[in-house]
């Protein structure tokens, strides 16, 4: 009998969705369409669906913590992702886990807003998260509001997302990708990657009508997958978006909402 394939670990430190289109729900099934093992530390229990967030209860920084310190006792984390955070004790505690100075592949999506417009980051943890998390990130991802909060810049275009890209890459060292899919008037959805030497500008044709719940999660985790997975950084950059953009494209029904694909690549 062949011995059992293994596959990397990937940790999501995120929120739960209760509908299972972002969060928590999102990573796990982006982790696994794309063959690596997902591990969770669960931040925030949310009671939510595609179209309202109605609440949220965080979890205690201490039951965050024992959360990432049971993964770790036993599995090789290779890349970790951070979600939804939502408050400053929350975000000191996850950043006093990674070191200072060396960069774990840590992808940071800054969650703040729903799509439906409920506040998924407190006002009062903004700071720290631009000046404890960020120091620590390999890469950042803010959606176009996201940018717009961590840089008080407007982000109106293209051209916009570069400075936005430039300034968070200049004020916290780390790699940055701004995704456009909030800016209007375009025909592609055009995504800015900067890490100080190389940028990219990916495009996709935008997928009309399709109101995306867990898009930036599930871009977000798969940045993850494909660092845990050893790919270099721009690379995985661009797999990422490959991917996020199928499961848009090739979206399900459920009920009266469409659901992200995270198999779209299975025949």
């Amino acid at each position: 009998m062949a011995k059992p394939k293994k596959v990397p670990c990937c940790l999501t430190i995120a929120g739960s969705d209760s509908g299972g289109g972002a969060g928590v729900q999102a990573d796990l099934n982006t982790f696994a369409a794309l063959g690596v093992h997902g591990t969770s530390a669960v931040t925030c229990l949310t009671a939510q669906n595609p179209r309202e967030v109605l609440a949220v209860q965080s979890s205690h920084p201490d039951m965050v913590e024992a959360q990432v310190a049971a993964v770790a006792a036993e599995f090789d984390v290779l890349a970790c992702k951070t979600g939804m955070l939502y408050d400053r004790a929350i975000i000191e505690r996850v950043a006093s886990l990674f070191p200072e100075g060396k960069r774990f592949p840590l992808v940071v999506d800054p969650v703040s807003v729903a799509t439906s417009g409920a506040r998924l980051l407190k006002l009062s943890a903004l700071n720290a998260l631009r000046n404890q998390l960020l120091p620590r990130a390999l890469v950042v991802t803010p959606n176009v509001p996201e940018a717009e909060a961590l840089t008080g810049l407007a982000v109106r275009s293209p051209e916009a997302l570069r400075t936005a890209a430039r300034s968070l890459h200049e004020k916290h060292g780390c790699a940055v990708v701004v995704t456009g899919g909030h800016l209007k008037g375009l025909k592609e959805s055009v995504d800015l990657f900067y890490d100080g030497t190389t940028e990219l500008m990916l495009t996709a044709p935008r997928v009309a009508r399709v109101r995306a719940h867990g898009s930036g999660c599930t871009f977000a985790a798969a940045l993850t997958a494909f660092l845990a997975l050893g790919h270099a950084l721009p690379k995985a950059v661009g797999e990422a978006k490959e991917y996020v953009t199928g499961a848009i494209r090739k979206h399900r029904r459920v009920g009266r909402h469409a659901v992200l694909n995270w198999r779209w690549q299975e025949r």
